[in-house]
Formats: C-alpha cells, structure tokens, sequence
C-alpha cells in the first residue's frame, strides 16, 4: 500500500512537471491568428517602391560600412534591411502549400538580389577605398556557425513574425544572420573582378536563405498554419508536388553544403593545432602558413626561416598528421636557402609576422607615450597655474609670503588604491588662523575645481 501511495505521488510531480514544461515552451500563446500572420509575411515579400529605395540605401549604407570597416554602420544597414521577407516567405509558401506565394517569393528574392548585387558593385566601382578590409573578408568563406546562426536565427524570427505583438526580435534576426554584407561582398567581387570573393559571398547568403526558409518552413508546420485549399483535387497534387520537389532541390543540397562545412571547420582546427604543436623549434620560426581543404586531398604549406629541419624530421612530422585526425592531407614545407622558395615572398612575410609579433609592443609604447605627454601637459599647466593662483591667494591673504601646487599621487594602502590630489604648500609671516587657513584651502579647491585639497603650512 505504501508503495503504491509514493509511486502515485511520484507520477503525480512527474506530470505537474510535466505540464509545467508544456505550459512554459507553448508556442500557441500569445499567437497571433494564422490567417493575420500570413497576411503579414505576404506583405513583407514585395519589393516595390519604398521597400525597393530602402533596400538600395541599405545596400549603399553597407557597402560604405563594409568599404571603411565599421561594424556599427554595417549593423545599422542590416536594421532597415527589407530581404527577410521574401526569404520567409519562400518557407511559409512551402509549410502551406501556396504555389502562388512560392513563386511570388522567388521572383521578388531573385529582383532584390539582382539589384542589390548591382548598387554594391557600381559603390565599389567608384570608391577610391579599393582594399578588402576585415568585415569584408569575413563574408568570402562560410562557416558552420554561418549555418547554425542562420536555422536559429530563422526560427527566432517567424515565431516572433507569429505573435500577436511584434517583438525587436525580426531585427536582431536581420542582424544575426547578416544577409546583407554577403551581397555587398558579391558585389564587391564583381567591381574587382576577383570571382573567389563573389562565389564565396555568394554562397555565404545562399546558405542563410535556405536556412532562414528551412526554420520557418518547419515552425509553420509544426503549429499546423492552415494550408491552401483547393477546388481542384487535380491542381493541388499538382502544387503539393511542386512544392515537395522544390523543398527537395533547396534543403538536401543545403544539408550537403553544411555538412562539408562542418568538415572543413573541423579539418582547419586540426591543422592549426597540428602546425602549432609539430613546428615549435628552438632556432626555427614559421613566417608564413596556408590551409587549403579539399575533400580528396588537402594542403598544409609551411614556410619556415632559421636552421633547417632534415628531411627524415620532416618525413616523421608528416606521418603524425594522422593522429591529428588530418587524413588525406599533405604537407608541404619551404625553407631558406631552398630554391623554389620565392624570396619576395620571404621578405614579405618577415615583414608581417615582426610587424604581427611587435604590434602589442608598438601599442603599449604609443599608450606610453599619450600617458607622458598627458604628464607633461598638466606639469605645464600646473606650473602656469601656480603663479596665477599665488597672485589671486595673496590678494585675499596679505600675509602670504610663498605659494606652490602641484598634483600628488597618493597610496591608499587601507583601501589599496591610488588617488590624484592637489598638494599646495604655503607659507605665513605669522601663524594664521584656523578659519584663515580653511578659507584658503575652501577658495583654492572651488577655484581649481580640484575633488581634493591637501593644505600643508609651513
């Protein structure tokens, strides 16, 4: 009996634990009605009129972000960013079998990336800034964590699309999965005819549109949104299987796309940790390393200066690529004195990596040099203030007979911390008074506008 009584309160806290979970992660509260939130992803697909400028502004913005490596410009074109709609919309059309919104949202994808590509590429074709700085080159080569950003950035965003009161969250999704920079990039490419930048950036909107379409494909099917009904029995297999087929075509070779990626972020952590752990030698230093993966075979290129490594250390390095999980991969390695190593080159590389290896130095020195000269220039102007306020000090007291300030650092050991006060010296052709004495000190902190005063009379 008493077993019994404790399994049922058992089962009991079980299902209120249960329900109390359920009751937290209910998508269904707080929904807006399925019919209103098609409505409303229906009108964000158009791009026409005002949606159209504002999306060439914002491609203007961007690229200019892009142009001047500045993350906050960058940020704030992505926010008054139209393109999550239509890419939404290509999910919704798919979790509802609506052809006619599918298509709708294609066409409209397709003219907003067309004249996006076109704004960013006559930007980058008149911009006198021609380099590729870093925001620039972090949209040429996808990651896993693009990917990743992009499915849950999509579901963010059509289940907050999905609520009754719209949240800040359709922002912050057009800022995480950052479709924009790629097409700036992509048309970045295209003004300096290097096709490695445009096929990578490219790639990179590519994977987050079909992410984002794949997140709100399945959010809307897994809260059942209504699908289109048809008169025709005939049209609607028709549409069902068009829809079936297109949602094949994007989301298998997506999956495909993202698992090579996961392939190569993996391989590059190994080589890096395989170069940073095989190649640390006394009187021998790397001065320039390139990863190239391919499936088949990939390549790890090392150039090294100093004394050489013989050719049997070098044969034992290769071997242990396998443990570093590095298979079908081949190591190539260039060092001084070799005759294939270009010295250009070399000398470029020297360059960069003491250039690399002394920036931090360089940094603090500048940080050293601004903290003297900050020194030196309230040195100046406490000097400059010192016969001024001797000047002003003895006006109001007649028997002052010498006056120096300076600012003090002084060691809090109590409280183990440092504090700048104004130190003034004084001296008196008789002893003042208390009141005489507070005055002064009273005058000089409000004329000096100091948080402290020390007055030491001599």
């Amino acid at each position: 009996m008493s077993e019994d009584k404790n399994l049922n309160w058992l089962s009991g806290r079980i299902a209120s634990f249960l329900y109390f979970i359920k009751d937290r992660f209910d998508l269904h509260e707080g929904k807006e009605d399925e019919m209103d939130t098609i409505e409303y992803i229906k009108k964000n697909v158009e791009f026409r009129g005002a949606n159209l400028w504002i999306l060439i502004f914002a491609i203007f913005v961007a690229s200019v972000g892009l142009n001047v490596n500045s993350t906050a410009v960058i940020i704030g074109a992505m926010l008054i960013s139209p393109l999550m709609g239509p890419i939404m919309g290509i999910g919704m059309a798919a979790g509802i079998n609506d052809f006619e919104l599918l298509q709708k949202s294609l066409k409209n994808l397709g003219i907003a990336v067309i004249i996006s590509i076109m704004a960013s590429t006559l930007y980058f074709s008149f911009t006198p800034l021609s380099d590729a700085e870093s925001e620039l080159l972090a949209r040429t080569e996808p990651t896993i964590w693009d990917v990743l950003i992009a499915l849950f950035g999509g579901l963010a965003g059509i289940i907050a699309g999905s609520r009754k009161e719209k949240s800040n969250a359709i922002p912050g999704v057009a800022i995480a999965t950052a479709l924009m920079p790629p097409l700036c990039t992509a048309g970045y490419g295209i003004a300096t005819w290097n096709l490695y930048y445009f096929l990578g950036a490219f790639y990179l909107f590519f994977i987050n549109s079909v992410f984002i379409s794949l997140s709100t494909y399945l959010i809307v099917r897994f809260m059942r949104f209504p699908k289109k009904e048809f008169m025709d029995i005939k049209r609607e297999k028709t549409v069902r299987n068009y829809i079936t087929l297109f949602t094949l075509l994007t989301v298998v070779p997506s999956i495909y796309l993202a698992y090579n990626i996961v392939k190569r972020t993996l391989w590059e952590k190994s080589a890096i940790s395989f170069v940073n752990t095989e190649f640390e030698f006394p009187r021998t230093q790397i001065i320039n390393s390139k990863l190239s993966y391919k499936p088949d075979s990939s390549l790890i290129e090392i150039a090294l200066v100093g004394e050489r490594i013989s050719d049997e250390s070098l044969a034992a390095i290769q071997r242990r690529t396998s443990s570093f999980k590095l298979n079908k991969t081949f190591l190539v390695v260039k060092q001084s004195g070799d005759s294939e190593m270009d010295l250009n080159m070399l000398r470029s590389d020297v360059l960069k990596d003491l250039y690399e290896r002394n920036e931090v130095l360089i940094k603090s020195k500048d940080e050293k040099i601004l903290f003297l000269e900050r020194e030196v220039s309230q040195y100046a102007e406490t000097n400059k203030m010192t016969i001024d306020l001797a000047k002003e000090a003895q006006v109001n007291h007649s028997m002052l007979e010498s006056f120096s300030v300076s600012r003090s650092v002084i060691s809090n050991l109590k409280e183990d911390r440092v504090d700048t006060v104004l130190m003034a010296v004084v001296s008196f052709s008789r002893v003042p008074s208390k009141n005489e004495a507070d005055r002064l000190k009273n005058w000089l902190k409000i004329r000096t506008k100091a948080d402290s005063v020390t007055l030491m009379i001599e």
